[in-house]
């Protein structure tokens, strides 16, 4: 069982800046590919960014690419989201995902964990 808690969260200006944080609990973290979704009022969730086990590898959705960047520390069992050149359509509530596989997915259904979500506003 995995549990996860997202944090970092807020309003922020167009083209600022946000940190979003997930803490894990487990005593496996480093076995499990890590992803955040998003998702606004009235859409589909949305994969934004993914990354595999040990770190080493990473996926981007196309809307965030460039702008944002998912990294970990497996020692802290801690993922993030650095969010970059905010944009009001990057509006939505934030997700983070674990799925008990080390190579992440852009797909929300093989993910087996999820958080309770962080809001993210982005005013223009």
């Amino acid at each position: 069982q995995v549990q996860l808690v997202e944090s970092g969260g807020g309003l922020a200006q167009a083209g600022g800046s946000l940190r979003l944080s997930c803490a894990a609990s487990g005593r496996t973290f480093s076995r499990n590919a890590m992803g955040w979704f998003r998702q606004a009022p009235g859409k589909e969730r949305e994969f934004v960014a993914g990354i595999s086990g040990s770190g080493g590898t990473t996926y981007y959705g196309d809307s965030v690419k460039g702008r944002f960047s998912i990294s970990r520390d497996n020692t802290k069992n801690t993922v993030y989201l650095q969010m970059n050149s905010l944009k009001p359509e990057d509006t939505a509530v934030y997700y983070c995902a674990a799925r008990s596989a080390i190579v992440p997915t852009t797909r929300p259904y093989e993910y087996t964990y999820w958080g309770q979500g962080t809001q993210v506003t982005v005013s223009s």
